[in-house]
């Protein structure tokens, strides 16, 4: 039997959440009604007040009745508490119905969930673009048809439809019993031949090795899967996500790119790949200010900016820093001769000064005790690839 967390501003949706309660309980397992309403008060008897909610992350509501403002707070609440909830191993799912404010509120709490553990939203806003609700997490919106206000015989299908997913979410086996241990790797297509090598190298050895392409969403959601605690091993020699970030193109994975592994401990392998290029749209999209510089159409809709030698300082000095704070082992490997296809010698974006600039940010900022591997190759030679997998392979034992 499951315990199943029911969210729900129960001043204006309380009855709404009572029945999907009940429709819970009906099917053996044990719901727990959590408030998290912002204004009035609660229309039906909550098992974890709305006090209780915000005392997790140590908040109050604001005093004035903005419904605005007390929407925010509690969406800052309850993913502590509900983060905290599984972890203790008090909830083993969770489930919401709502509006705007409603899905706004419980889905940044399921976004603090890690990938696997089941969420469901019920939402009037369960259509078009959900992004800023789902964000890299695992969260189902599932569309209420009609608004979440009151019971009648279409939303009652819907809700008790929502609750039996739900139930099945949490009861269902998931497969992964006794399976190889997960790695993951960033690649783009300028380190393609280095993961693709690394991947059969590191499978051979037993893992499963999952690739994700660097490309703002797709660092996002690895570093999403690595904080959920089913990853081993990180290969992340594709850092590129962070050269968008710095110059403000359009790949960029936010400011937290290269922290999920070193808050989680695990054993790393960091390589400065692509940090050469930024991207951006087609080539009228690239901002005035950026005239004169060297680019690269790499097709129509993406257009490649070389970055130059004081924004290769600057990155070399952010992949010291975040991986400084890494609490698990970890390597970083430089490929001396290339960081991407086009950089190489004779090629589009080759400049020895930029890549001279990087490598000594990075050499300079490292803590003494970071293993650092210099290699007289190019990031997709066989050399690269297989000094890289050697260095993972060492942390992991």
């Amino acid at each position: 039997m499951a315990t199943i967390a029911v969210i729900g501003t129960l001043d204006s949706k309380g009855h709404e959440h009572a029945f999907v309660a009940d429709c819970i309980r009906e099917q053996g397992h044990t719901p727990l009604l959590v408030d998290v309403g912002t204004l009035g008060a609660s229309q039906v008897e909550a098992d974890v007040k709305r006090e209780e909610v915000l005392a997790a992350a140590g908040m109050v509501l604001p005093t004035v009745e903005d419904r605005g403002e007390r929407v925010g707070v509690m969406a800052l609440a309850l993913p502590v508490f509900l983060e905290r909830a599984a972890k203790g191993g008090r909830i083993d799912g969770v489930i919401s119905l709502g509006g705007g404010g409603g899905t706004a509120i419980a889905t940044a709490g399921m976004r603090a969930l890690p990938i696997g553990f089941p969420k469901l939203m019920v939402s009037t806003l369960a259509s078009g673009n959900t992004a800023h609700y789902v964000g890299t997490k695992d969260i189902v919106m599932f569309p209420s048809i009609v608004d979440v206000a009151g019971l009648n015989q279409v939303s009652k299908t819907i809700f008790a439809r929502a609750a039996g997913a739900i139930c099945g979410m949490v009861a269902a086996k998931t497969g992964d019993e006794g399976g190889k241990p997960i790695i993951v790797a960033s690649m783009f297509g300028n380190t393609t031949e280095c993961v693709d090598a690394a991947r059969e190298s590191l499978e051979a050895e037993g893992y499963e090795v999952l690739v994700f392409h660097a490309t703002g969403t797709g660092g996002r959601t690895m570093e999403s899967l690595i904080e959920s605690g089913m990853v081993k091993g990180v290969f992340d020699v594709t850092t590129t996500e962070w050269a968008d970030e710095l110059c403000g193109g359009t790949l960029s994975a936010g400011p937290t790119r290269l922290e999920a592994a070193g808050k989680m401990g695990i054993p790393t392998v960091v390589a400065p790949g692509c940090l050469d290029m930024v991207n951006f749209g087609e080539r009228g999209s690239v901002p005035a200010e950026f005239e004169g510089r060297n680019f690269y159409i790499h097709n129509p809709q993406v257009t490649l900016m070389r970055t130059n030698a004081e924004e290769s300082t600057k990155l070399g000095s952010v992949l010291a820093e975040k991986v400084n704070a890494y609490t698990g082992p970890v390597a970083v490997l430089l490929p001396l001769k290339a960081i991407s296809i086009i950089s190489a010698e004779g090629q589009a974006f080759y400049d020895a000064e930029a890549d001279a600039a990087l490598f000594e940010a990075i050499r300079s900022g490292l803590r003494e005790d970071v293993q650092l591997v210099e290699v007289d190759a190019a990031i997709n030679d066989a050399e690269f690839s297989t000094a890289c997998v050697k260095a993972l392979l060492g942390l992991l034992k």
